[in-house]
């Protein structure tokens, strides 16, 4: 069977006439059919009346349902219509995708437009990359007991980094997808039980975009994965990610912050350190030409945690002063104290 959409639009079209011009015809008979005078005074005469009368009425209750389901028929017909044409442009648009990723795919193992598929569940199957101009990438797959997670596919030069996929028990989770040049890079699989250290962060577009943040460690000591970079013009690194808490006098530290953009950025913040691990490094902020930058905060050490961990130093500045960030918090347990905070750059001017 073949289908012509604009055929099927003509015939709704005429159909809709027709019913108009059988409901126009209806209404006009409405009112001599319904309503009828008495031939006579006499009983029989004003029966007659009467019957002719209900027999009108009835074929007027007939007629509008009938136009009810008339103005349904036209209706369908015209969604089929319209069903038939998106299918056929839908079609076109995607042809006209495939005859532009074909030679890309070919030459470079990669799609000029188009998404990335993500990896199968419980498989560690990587995420698929992203297109080259346009296009996130796919997130990974998460591992089966005692496998990797799957990366995250990168992005194109517009789009967001794929998010690694969890990490079967005892094994790290995949690392987040990176990005071309504007746009977020992909945060890291958690860790799996048993250990498993959190996946890294994707680095964030070569302008400008955020750093992904990194996994969790999985519970029995797994480490925070780092952060991704921020963008090289302007971007926050990622946060760190948290560890796991700690199984028989094992520490889970938290994961390092990314460090962030080179002109403009703050760096990711450390990652919370688990029961018995140490808080995460906050990275420098930016390597600054003239400017001041802000360097990431140090998590909080663990209730437990023997000690909150440092900030690294602000920005290496050419032209101006930084300050430094704040060292992080030990809590008030005995024994517990903070590593002191690094020095400001000096200026070279």
């Amino acid at each position: 069977m073949v289908t012509i959409p604009e055929q099927l639009s003509i015939a709704a079209t005429s159909l809709a006439n027709i019913g108009s011009t059988i409901s126009t015809a209806n209404t006009a008979a409405a009112a001599p059919t319904t309503t009828l005078l008495a031939a006579g005074a006499d009983e029989v005469s004003t029966a007659i009346a009467a019957l002719f009368g209900s027999h009108g009425q009835a074929f007027q209750a007939l007629s509008a349902q009938a136009e009810n389901l008339h103005g349904q028929f036209v209706t369908t017909l015209n969604s089929s219509a319209f069903s038939y044409a998106s299918a056929e442009a839908a079609n076109a648009s995607q042809n006209l995708v495939n005859a532009l990723n074909m030679p890309a795919e070919g030459l470079l193992g990669r799609p000029l437009i188009g998404d990335g598929a993500d990896g199968a569940p419980g498989t560690g199957q990587d995420g698929g990359d992203g297109g080259i101009l346009w296009g996130n990438g796919g997130n990974g797959g998460s591992g089966a007991p005692g496998q990797r997670g799957g990366d995250g596919g990168d992005a194109g030069l517009l789009g967001k980094g794929g998010y690694g996929g969890n990490g079967g028990a005892g094994q790290t989770g995949g690392t987040g997808g990176s990005v071309g040049l504007f746009g977020n890079g992909g945060g890291g699989g958690g860790g799996g039980a048993g250990g498993g250290a959190g996946g890294l962060g994707g680095d964030a577009g070569l302008v400008f975009g955020v750093g992904g943040p990194g996994g969790d460690g999985g519970d029995g000591g797994g480490t925070g994965g780092a952060g991704g970079a921020g963008g090289t013009f302007w971007g926050p690194g990622g946060a760190g990610g948290s560890g796991g808490h700690g199984g028989a006098g094992i520490a889970g530290n938290g994961g390092a912050g990314g460090p962030g953009g080179a002109v403009f950025g703050t760096g990711g913040d450390g990652g919370q350190g688990g029961l018995g691990g140490s808080g995460g490094t906050a990275e420098q902020a930016a390597t600054a030409a003239c400017c001041s930058a802000r360097a990431g905060r140090a998590a909080k050490a663990h209730p437990t945690t023997t000690r909150g961990a440092r900030v690294e130093r602000a920005a290496m500045a050419a032209c101006c002063w930084v300050t430094a960030g704040k060292a992080g918090r030990a809590e008030r347990r005995a024994s517990a104290a903070a590593e002191p905070a690094a020095p400001a750059a000096a200026p070279a001017c």
